[in-house]
């Protein structure tokens, strides 16, 4: 599927019903040739958002894959750079694929709900993993990417705008989730992956209780959808907020 050196039907087939990090480490080598890997369309607006924020020392690529994002981050950072992933075979893929002549390149083995960094980071990015989070697990993962962030640091993410009923990415994404749901349901162990389930409003929200101040950046070059509305926004959560006291 996805062309010649793309996975094959089976090969997705057998992914999806594995772990999540098993299925990861299978899929690792043709990743990149999946559309699950982000776009250089995206990718690259980031970059020029980034660039413009200004260069910092030290970036961490959180729920890294192959390194796509990895990328963008050596471009920005001076000193060092750190890819995190709980899949083994993806660490793998990213170490071949990304060999700057920049900033050091560290590959951490690891899982984003608990990561395993002091406050060692001016800039987090993640691109396309919060599927593999459930809502109630948003709080846990927000709090320890501010934990290992220095005063000041920020945590970068794009997030898409839902398409809208009655199209056919609608539709897609709805049907898609509710395959996984039902798998789920019937099928161990788990395979957390939903286009759905986790929401631009919650995710603010769940930044500002984290202790982060957020803004919302347009993405230069992307298209608009018909509405003049962006298809797709920056999430740019600084440190430096006191979170509230937990109740």
């Amino acid at each position: 599927m996805f062309g010649p050196e793309g996975p094959t039907l089976r090969e997705l087939a057998v992914q999806a019903l594995s772990s999540v990090e098993h299925g990861y480490d299978l899929l690792a080598t043709k990743f990149d040739h999946t559309p699950f890997r982000t776009p250089d369309a995206v990718l690259e607006p980031v970059a020029a958002v980034l660039a413009r924020l200004g260069p910092v020392a030290d970036g961490l690529d959180l729920c890294c894959g192959t390194g796509a994002g990895t990328e963008v981050l050596v471009r920005v950072c001076r000193t060092s750079v750190t890819g995190v992933d709980f899949s083994a075979g993806m660490l793998a893929v990213a170490r071949e694929r990304v060999r700057p002549a920049g900033p050091r390149v560290a590959w951490v083995r690891g899982d984003a709900r608990a990561l395993p960094f002091a406050a060692a980071f001016d800039l987090v990015v993640s691109f396309g993993a919060f599927g593999h989070f459930l809502p109630r697990e948003l709080p846990g993962l927000f709090a320890r990417v501010h934990s290992v962030l220095r005063p000041g640091g920020r945590f970068v993410f794009p997030v898409a705008t839902p398409p809208r009923p009655a199209t056919r990415a609608y539709w897609a994404q709805l049907g898609f989730d509710a395959v996984m749901r039902v798998r789920n349901a019937v099928w161990r162990p788990p395979f957390v992956m939903y286009y759905r389930a986790v929401r631009l409003g919650h995710v603010l929200r769940e930044l500002e209780r984290a202790g982060f101040a957020v803004e919302l950046h347009a993405l230069p070059g992307l298209a608009r959808r018909a509405d003049g509305s962006p298809r797709a926004r920056l999430v740019v959560a600084r440190t430096g907020v006191t979170p509230p006291p937990a109740p």
